[in-house]
């Protein structure tokens, strides 16, 4: 887990790559000894708007406990995805399989493999814009894979306030089905997201997230949820984050909310 936003939003994004190729040398906004904080995707849903470095990666991963709705319980793990940088500000991502483990039915399962690409169309100042296309491949388990093929596009947009606060603004189109045992049907959903995130210093931010779709499923409608947290520098390569979740509407996620934990490498 977006149409008229979406056109405004990639007239801005197109606008910042021209900007890019005529404008003063900037420093680079993903760059710098806190980078692994720009670059890091997770413990958000909303995807960074930066991209890994030509010739470095970044290995996330992470796992959650959610007390789920009709008081079950359950535990997801690794939360793992692969980026890897490519050439022209571009970066190939694989989110591997998830497991999840819980008290009441479907009891366990995987999640499916998903592989994007995502480019940077360039930044200013206080602008930084990307774009993103993934497909979520036929696959894992009966309860918790994907029936069919589906695929998404996202474009992300962060904005600086000032030297520490900062706003992510995600909007996506995605076209997925349900998993076999679920029937298997397709549903396409609108999927916005908005992040505020604040950099204390060059080790420490904390962030908070507000996030949903237009359809949660084929027969559910739209839903919401936020999440709250911080991630920790342990080292320049190295980072470790904590989360906490919380349903607001609908039926995204199946959880009343969880607790998460994760780390970062950058190679």
């Amino acid at each position: 887990m977006k149409v008229k936003q979406s056109g405004s939003l990639l007239v801005l994004l197109l606008s910042l790559g021209t900007a890019n190729s005529f404008a003063e040398p900037i420093e680079d906004p993903c760059g710098g000894a806190s980078a692994l904080l720009a670059l890091a995707n997770r413990p958000t849903i909303a995807d960074s708007a930066c991209v890994v470095p030509f010739e470095k990666g970044v290995f996330e991963f992470g796992v959650q406990y959610q007390n789920l709705k009709g008081r079950g319980q359950g535990i997801n793990l690794p939360e793992a995805e692969l980026r890897l940088g490519l050439p022209a500000k571009t970066e190939l991502s694989i989110l591997l399989p998830n497991y999840t483990h819980q008290n009441q039915t479907p009891r366990a399962g995987f999640s499916p493999t998903i592989i994007g690409l995502k480019h940077e169309v360039g930044y200013t100042q206080k602008w930084l814009g990307s774009v993103e296309g993934l497909v979520i491949l036929p696959s894992a388990s009966s309860a918790y894979g994907s029936d069919a093929l589906g695929g998404m596009v996202n474009g992300i947009l962060e904005y600086s306030i000032n030297s520490s606060l900062s706003v992510t603004f995600m909007l996506g189109v995605s076209t997925q089905t349900e998993p076999y045992s679920s029937g298997g049907q397709r549903f396409n959903s609108v999927n916005p997201d908005l992040v505020l995130a604040w950099q204390l210093n060059d080790k420490f931010q904390t962030f908070g997230e507000v996030y949903g779709q237009t359809k949660a499923g084929p027969r559910t409608g739209a839903a919401f949820n936020a999440d709250a947290g911080l991630q920790y520098l342990l080292t320049q390569n190295l980072e470790a984050d904590l989360e906490l979740g919380q349903r607001i509407s609908g039926q995204l996620g199946q959880f009343s909310n969880y607790v998460g934990a994760g780390m970062s490498w950058l190679f």
